[in-house]
């Protein structure tokens, strides 16, 4: 079933979204070569429940295996989603997808940010541009009236035309008081086609895109997906409230971009 928000319950996924953006940027304050997912991870769950919230990803349940152990998906490089937090140092180069969510005054925030460790090759920052701006791209579309076909389409084709692949098997969603709510939102799609948006629906979306071929597997710990040729992966995420005439973003990447502006990136 899908749940249309009231203004009021927009306004606190917005906080909840916030929420989550100060998290990111906080992590992005200690991303360098030499420091580890499980750094990040702590530096993430002690903020969130300091400002009164509980990282929704700890203890996520898995039909596959073991509920997530950490409070932010850590993936990096050709892990596509839900790498778990480990004692690893990134490297110069390394590319990290950090996903987060939520739960404030019983809303759920959700949002991801792929950064750069220290320098990294041209491909590689040219499939994190591509990425975001197809975010973007999809987000146009998520105006009253439209199909989810229409906002699929529109993130699937910028990445294609700029030869990236894009993942089929994993796919926004719509939030609420719940993480995970109907309707799913794929980053594929015909225009035209699928589920018409109505205004107040809640949605993340969040393209998950790879710099070869779309192909991925699932590691046996249930939750780490890699590409399949090995080749690195980026994933922007935004939740976004349907709106008349443009969609409202609960979300920020304001906080991180400020961030890595003062770090020189």
């Amino acid at each position: 079933m899908i749940f249309l928000k009231t203004s009021d319950e927009i306004e606190l996924l917005r906080q909840a979204n916030l929420l989550v953006g100060k998290t990111l940027a906080e992590v992005a304050k200690i991303i360098e070569p030499g420091v580890t997912t499980k750094q990040l991870d702590r530096v993430a769950e002690e903020f969130i429940r300091d400002n009164g919230a509980i990282p929704t990803f700890k203890g996520y349940p898995n039909h596959e295996g073991t509920p997530f152990p950490g409070s932010i998906c850590a993936s990096v490089n050709d892990v596509v989603v839900h790498g778990i937090p480990n004692d690893t140092p990134l490297k110069e180069g390394d590319i990290i997808s950090v996903d987060c969510g939520t739960m404030l005054d019983g809303f759920c925030g959700d949002s991801c940010y792929t950064f750069c460790v220290g320098e990294v090759d041209e491909a590689t920052r040219k499939l994190l541009q591509v990425t975001k701006e197809s975010l973007y791209k999809g987000i146009e579309q998520a105006i009253h009236g439209k199909r989810l076909g229409d906002l699929g389409n529109a993130v699937q084709t910028h990445c294609e035309q700029n030869g990236f692949g894009v993942v089929r098997e994993f796919v926004g969603h719509g939030i609420g008081r719940e993480m995970h709510e109907s309707p799913e939102v794929p980053n594929y799609g015909r225009k035209g086609n699928g589920l018409q948006l109505r205004q107040g629906m809640c949605i993340a979306i969040e393209p998950m895109i790879t710099l070869g071929k779309r192909q991925i597997f699932m590691e046996r710990d249930g939750w780490t997906v890699r590409t399949r040729d090995r080749k690195n992966a980026a994933h922007f995420e935004h939740t976004i409230a349907v709106g008349k005439e443009r969609a409202d973003i609960l979300s920020s990447f304001e906080f991180v971009e400020e961030v890595l502006r003062k770090k020189g990136y």
